[in-house]
């Protein structure tokens, strides 16, 4: 551990780390909310989509690496990253560089502080399961981002995906539409995200035509799709 300590140790910025708070805030309201209570129809499908490398539910996948991450428990770790373990058993591979900053909640922090069993959050850029992160924050226990939850249905080979919609979804969305954001938005909208459905890979953020986002999720059965208002407050999910 003391070798990643003297290699890799960054320290967060004084400004790096209001960011992380104001979006802690928005997550924190977020996470109180219950998309799942408003579902409107639910079937079954054979669908394996939402495996680690699917662009999941059936949508236009689109490629090539962009903002995301995901959450989980470190499970190993290396001189160039570490592998977390998602709450629905996704693993994903992170790697850190020069310019990765870190956080313990929100306090300024270094690599130092990534240990294996600790739970965290990664954001970054995000290639199928692999993100290459811009900020990782070591959570305190029982945060939202770790937690299992029901309304996510595990990725598992072969089995039939679940297919539902619940909450609200944009009335002009339509799978494959809008513009693939990065910054402060992606950011805000993937820890919304995640806070509301932990347990996949965010690969990506698209804002609508309305102004409203789809967080689009890999490597769990049910969500894919997961949609954030401008206030970045979950209104919605589907397939």
């Amino acid at each position: 551990m003391s070798s990643r300590k003297v290699t890799r140790s960054i320290i967060v910025g004084v400004a790096a780390i209001a960011v992380g708070g104001g979006s802690y805030g928005i997550v924190s309201a977020t996470s109180g909310s219950s998309p799942a209570a408003a579902s409107t129809s639910t079937s079954t499908s054979t669908s394996t989509a939402g495996g680690p490398a699917s662009g999941g539910g059936g949508s236009n996948a689109r490629s090539g690496p962009a903002a995301g991450g995901s959450a989980g428990t470190v499970s190993s770790l290396s001189t160039s990253g570490f592998t977390l373990t998602t709450s629905a058993g996704q693993k994903v591979t992170v790697k850190e560089a020069s310019s990765t900053t870190y956080a313990k909640g929100t306090a300024p922090a270094s690599a130092s502080a990534i240990t294996t069993g600790e739970p965290v959050l990664v954001l970054g850029t995000t290639s199928s399961t692999t993100i290459t992160a811009a900020q990782v924050t070591v959570e305190p226990a029982g945060n939202p981002y770790t937690a299992t939850s029901a309304a996510v249905v595990p990725f598992q080979q072969g089995a039939p995906s679940t297919s539902k919609t619940v909450g609200q979804i944009p009335a002009d969305y339509t799978q494959g539409s809008g513009t693939i954001v990065s910054g402060t938005a992606a950011t805000k909208a993937t820890e919304a995200a995640l806070a509301a459905y932990p347990g996949g890979v965010v690969d990506r953020v698209v804002q609508l035509g309305n102004g409203d986002y789809e967080v689009h999720t890999i490597g769990v059965n049910w969500p894919h799709h997961i949609f954030v208002n401008q206030d970045f407050k979950v209104i919605g999910a589907n397939d």
